[in-house]
């Protein structure tokens, strides 16, 4: 193999990488007064798009889930009336 075809197929794969939607694990939360109806569109939008809800929240408007920052921004626009709150899912301390 040519050293030059050996740079294309690195260079191919390489940019097949970077093109990867990559998983995030968040927290998305709404206003009490958003409609069940905003949810659902939105936990769809996520499980379909290959992602995983991961819990669902009783005392809050909101689940937490795994997805691709593709569909999160996606989620951020749904409904201009009921924005989401997205944050990363993670471990909070008091020090």
């Amino acid at each position: 193999m040519k050293p030059a075809s050996l740079f294309a197929i690195v260079s191919a794969l390489a940019a097949g990488a970077a093109a990867v939607d990559l998983k995030k694990q968040v927290v998305i939360t709404y206003e009490s007064n958003t409609p069940d109806w905003v949810l659902t569109e939105a936990k769809d939008a996520i499980v379909n798009a290959g992602g995983v809800i991961t819990h669902e929240y009783n005392l809050i408007k909101g689940f937490a889930a795994t997805a691709g920052a593709k569909v999160l921004e996606s989620v951020q626009t749904m409904g201009s009336k009921y924005q989401a709150l997205i944050e990363e899912d993670k471990v909070v301390s008091v020090d």
